[in-house]
């Protein structure tokens, strides 16, 4: 019972085509999206304060002593 349901299926996604991958506006979309989030995390890096607290690590991870 089960495997004819599966033959079934497979002969639906063969008749039906299958998606060979993303079209142009995917792309478009993904790659708006991803510069978006650069610039976001940018901005946020950046910033005074993520900047303060990245250097505040930095010093506190040179001045351990050994």
């Amino acid at each position: 019972m089960a495997g004819r349901f599966v033959r079934r299926v497979r002969a639906c996604a063969r008749r039906l085509g299958g998606d060979a991958g993303m079209t142009t506006s995917e792309y478009a979309v993904g790659t708006i999206a991803a510069v978006a989030f650069a610039a976001i995390l940018y901005k946020v890096v950046t910033s005074e304060r993520v900047s303060g607290a990245l250097q505040a690590v930095v010093e506190r991870a040179l001045d351990v002593p050994f």
